[in-house]
């Protein structure tokens, strides 16, 4: 245990699991956008669904979505800023099943017509988990740059992203990978010490067998609002 895990993180309140940790997943779900977003589907589960609205979880998720962070005073305000700044949005109760009390599935539309779905958990004392990107398992922090590989499950692919991120002298923290099935669609979740250069990412994009390339940065300090 760390002071963190005793005091909690700098936020706008009432709850670290509810506020703080619903502001995070937004905020991450935001960066792999990259883009603004449009418009929000919003399903809440277990405490997060119960007991949301009175920690103030539903309007911390939209202040996510729109780029603040956990201490941004913006945060009660953020059902009017979403308004203003063209974003629809909308909540529904669901069952993800075996996941943390505190999740939320988040659906999205960036204003390019790009589209990302992602499954959010609150740890507790404002600490996240995502836990699903596109309907692939996935498990990183948000605390770290992070690069996320969809591709066919096939050999070269593991090969080719570390060799790059060796000649871009990118230090691999944690590396994890999933696949849907033996041939099907994979996906690499990669933590990383330093950021990945942009151009990097975009060379990626352009592989043979690679579907989809998201990048985080924990490090972009702008907002949509």
């Amino acid at each position: 245990m760390n002071l963190f895990d005793v005091v909690g993180p700098v936020m706008v309140g009432p709850s670290s699991s509810h506020t703080a940790g619903a502001v995070k997943i937004g905020n991450v779900c935001a960066r792999l956008m990259s883009e603004r977003i449009v418009k929000a589907d919003i399903y809440l589960h277990g405490s997060f669904a119960a007991t949301g609205q009175g920690h103030g979880t539903d309007r911390a998720l939209v202040a996510g979505l729109l780029g603040m962070k956990v201490d941004d005073s913006r945060i009660p305000d953020s059902f009017r800023l979403a308004e203003e700044a063209g974003m629809e949005y909308a909540f529904l109760s669901a069952d993800l099943g075996d996941c943390h009390p505190n999740s939320a599935r988040i659906c999205m539309e960036g204003e390019s017509g790009k589209t990302l779905e992602v499954v959010g958990a609150s740890v507790g004392g404002g600490r996240i988990n995502i836990v699903e990107i596109d309907g692939l398992s996935a498990n990183f922090s948000g605390d770290y740059p992070t690069l996320i590989v969809h591709n066919m499950d096939q050999p070269g692919h593991v090969a080719e992203v570390t060799s790059m991120l060796q000649h871009k002298s990118v230090n691999i923290a944690t590396m994890q990978l999933y696949r849907s099935g033996r041939g099907g669609n994979a996906v690499m979740i990669i933590e990383t010490d330093q950021e990945t250069p942009l151009e990097a990412v975009g060379w990626l994009e352009h592989l043979e067998g690679v579907h989809k390339v998201t990048y985080y940065s924990p490090s972009e300090e702008e907002a949509y609002v």
